[in-house]
């Protein structure tokens, strides 16, 4: 179609639009239907002549290589052998603290890894970073299509010109795998948001902002991941709604250094830490659990700045601060815990960039 018939065919679905505004626009808001921003990557290589790169920390017991058929005859071997806890679905649980959820699952983080990929490519969603080694799974921008107005219009013409609606809103997941125990691993989804907004009063340009994290958008992946794994839908309703009491975590100052003090232990401490590096944007190139360690790359706000990505792609941005790596250190003492920011040589940070990032520390955990 040529820009002229497109531009007029447009101008005729926005009158219709007009006249037919008195009609009820209905939408159910629980409902999830990603569709991704990106293009699919290629399937050259069928999955079980693909092996994941390798690292101490993700090694199977047996030190072979992992596919999905062998992911199968492990997943049987695993829900038979494994103990499991009270509120455990086979050999899956959840934990909560506050708003602030994981899973816990009887098998090596090998086992997890294609059945990890599978489940969000089902829940349409492309892979922007995909690194075994690192235990990072990250998906590429996605609009939730389900949240469409699903009127008169876009019922008769929608899949014609689907191009002129949009939500306004884009969505991405990050998971992690930490390994524990022997053989078991623990699993953490967690949810960054952007939303379109006009950038001048004539509201005529238009920006990409960050929106709150979506906690709830959080469980839902978390359910739909249990039963991905063998849990009943009965049951991974009952164990997301199930609470527990929120930790208090507060910013202070000690020998001048910002710190953030968590009334938990070192264990929680660690978990929802890193749980709020993952939603606030942070870049973990790597952790240290026996040190209580994260190394993280961090870019001060800047007016205008815009996310990378797809949506400098769609806009001109300006240009950003250079990244600044930093430490996140935890140290705990029986159930307190103190997070602090320390420079690449584990010196404290004082600086208001070490300010900023023990704020948006103790924001997200409160």
């Amino acid at each position: 179609m040529n820009r002229i018939a497109r531009i007029a065919l447009q101008t005729c679905v926005l009158g219709l639009g007009l006249a037919l505004a008195g009609c009820s626009s209905v939408f159910d808001a629980t409902t999830i239907d990603y569709k991704s921003a990106g293009k699919a990557p290629s399937l050259d290589v069928p999955p079980d002549l693909t092996q994941l790169s390798r690292e101490g920390r993700f090694a199977t017991a047996s030190g072979g290589a992992v596919t999905a058929s062998g992911y199968q005859a492990g997943q049987a071997t695993s829900v038979v052998t494994s103990s499991t806890a009270a509120n455990a679905m086979g050999d899956v649980r959840i934990e909560r603290a506050g708003a602030q959820r994981w899973l816990v699952v009887n098998r090596p983080a090998d086992q997890l890894w294609g059945p990890l990929r599978e489940f969000w490519q089902d829940n349409g969603f492309l892979l922007s970073m995909d690194e075994p080694s690192l235990g990072i799974m990250e998906t590429d921008w996605a609009e939730n299509r389900a949240k469409l107005p699903q009127d008169f219009i876009r019922n008769t013409i929608g899949k014609v010109l689907e191009s002129l609606y949009s939500t306004g809103e884009r969505d991405r997941f990050r998971t992690r795998l930490e390994r524990t125990a022997p053989g078991t691993t623990e699993v953490f989804i967690s949810h960054r948001g952007m939303i379109e907004v006009y950038s001048n009063k004539e509201k005529d340009q238009t920006i990409w902002q960050p929106r709150p994290t979506d906690a709830e958008l959080e469980a839902e992946f978390l359910r739909r991941l249990m039963l991905k794994l063998g849990g009943s839908a009965q049951q991974s309703k009952a164990l997301v709604a199930s609470g527990a009491p929120k930790s208090i975590s507060r910013v202070a100052n000690v020998n001048n250094t910002p710190v953030v003090q968590i009334d938990e232990g070192f264990d929680r401490a660690w978990r929802r830490v890193g749980l709020t590096l993952d939603r606030t944007g942070f870049t973990v190139e790597d952790r240290d659990r026996n040190q209580g360690t994260y190394f993280v790359r961090y870019v001060p706000p800047t007016d205008g700045q815009k996310e990378p990505g797809f949506f400098s792609k769609l806009f001109s941005s300006t240009p950003t601060a250079k990244p600044a790596k930093y430490r996140i250190s935890l140290r705990s003492e029986g159930e307190a815990t103190t997070v602090s920011v320390l420079d690449t040589n584990g010196k404290p940070e004082t600086s208001d960039n070490a300010r900023r990032i023990v704020q948006v520390i103790a924001d997200d955990i409160r």
